[in-house]
């Protein structure tokens, strides 16, 4: 019924986990680690590891963490550019892996009320530059909608920021809308849409569970990236290992994230891996159902 490519998130650089995702059928990797395994990153050895298990590298997750330096909307300027700069220089290495896509966050968390209107601002600028150097490497910067205060949290405020400049594309992390609905996301930006986070969730706060664990309508959304003419692969952000917020019987595998993929691609949905553990989700809860 859908035919989207396998795509995952790994932060195991590791011939191993190369082999582990050619194994399971994953045509393709985001390469997604902190600044600071970046920093000391053997980028041959990647490039060698997925060449040799013949697994594509799709994108490279612009670094959030690992750095307290990296923020593209900062207040600051010198933060502002100290992060374009570094990323210019980790979108040329990713290209170097055949990276089509660089996926980057609009701002970090969290973002006082007072100075978000100025920071949507910055962010515009920072990521109209992004776009720039990405487009000269044959790439997308594809900006990521966040959850909670951050920047992007509704697509209305996304799309704000992707007006900047008409070569940005957006990352749709599907587990991230907190105060806004996926019809409506959809219905704003499933055009530019050329990446997918793909993890479930119980709209209380950001989960990465995996799908059937939470409560997307994933026949639905599915529906909707397929009228939207969405070509990307279908990309699974995931915690592997088990958060607090759910139970499981073992951790995940990328063999049950194959399993998963192929029963959400025949048109049906799959079923829970694992319970929700309410009282916790009911402890972290960002917003009150």
């Amino acid at each position: 019924m859908y035919n989207w490519k396998l795509g995952l998130s790994i932060g195991d650089l590791s011939k191993k986990m190369f082999d582990d995702c050619a194994k399971n059928g994953v045509d393709v990797v985001e390469v997604s680690v902190g600044d600071n395994v970046l920093r000391e990153l053997d980028w041959n050895s990647v490039r060698q590891n997925a060449k040799d298990s013949g697994v594509g590298i799709w994108s490279l997750h612009l670094p959030f963490w690992g750095n307290p330096k990296i923020d593209p909307a900062d207040m600051d300027k010198s933060v502002r550019d100290y992060t374009v700069g570094h990323f210019r220089d980790l979108i040329g290495r990713s290209a170097e892996l055949g990276a089509k896509i660089a996926v980057v966050h609009p701002a970090l968390e969290p973002t006082k009320p007072e100075e978000r209107a100025t920071r949507v601002g910055y962010s515009q600028e920072s990521m109209a530059k992004l776009a720039e150097i990405a487009a000269g490497y044959g790439m997308t910067a594809a900006v990521e909608d966040l959850p909670r205060t951050c920047l992007g949290n509704t697509a209305a405020e996304l799309l704000e920021i992707v007006s900047a400049d008409d070569r940005l594309g957006v990352t749709f992390d599907v587990n991230h809308l907190l105060e806004d609905t996926h019809e409506n996301f959809m219905k704003l930006l499933g055009k530019r849409i050329v990446t997918l986070h793909i993890s479930d969730y119980d709209f209380q706060n950001e989960r990465h569970w995996i799908p059937g664990e939470g409560g997307i309508d994933w026949k639905s959304l599915m529906a909707m990236l397929k009228d939207a003419g969405y070509t990307g692969p279908w990309l699974y952000e995931l915690s592997m290992q088990t958060p607090d917020s759910i139970t499981r019987p073992r951790e995940l595998t990328v063999a049950d994230v194959r399993a998963n993929y192929d029963v959400l691609m025949s048109g049906n949905v799959p079923a829970p891996f694992g319970t929700v553990n309410k009282d916790v989700c009911d402890a972290n809860a960002y917003v009150r159902r």
